[in-house]
Order: structure tokens, then C-alpha cells, then sequence
């Protein structure tokens, strides 16, 4: 019974699969420079924020 029940599933999710509108290509270049972008601004704010934290970590540690 479970057997029949996934065999369902996958017919019915390969279906569901042939309604989707895929992006264009140019379109996914575009996504996937945007989603490069943000995650190198962030990797960039989160490593200054982090350095910025730390030093001052440090400097309360000289003070003590």
C-alpha cells in the first residue's frame, strides 16, 4: 500500500513539474548575479562588523 502511495507521488510531482515556467536563461544569469551580489555585501558587512567588534573586544581587554 505505502508502495502505491509513493509510485503517486512521484507521477504526480513529474506533472506538477511540466506546469512550472522556468526562468530564461538570461533571466537566470540576472537572478543568480543578484544572489552572488547580496551574499558578497553581506559576507563583506558581516567580516567588517566582526572586525570592528572584535578590536573593540580587545580594547576592553587592555583596559581590565
Amino acid at each position: 500500500m505505502s508502495k502505491n502511495i509513493i509510485i503517486k507521488y512521484a507521477i504526480d510531482s513529474f506533472h506538477e513539474l511540466k506546469k512550472v515556467t522556468w526562468p530564461t536563461r538570461n533571466q537566470a544569469l540576472k537572478l543568480t548575479a543578484i544572489v552572488l551580489g547580496f551574499s558578497l555585501f553581506m559576507a563583506l558587512s558581516i567580516g567588517i562588523f566582526d572586525a570592528l567588534f572584535n578590536s573593540g573586544y580587545k580594547y576592553l581587554l587592555t583596559l581590565s
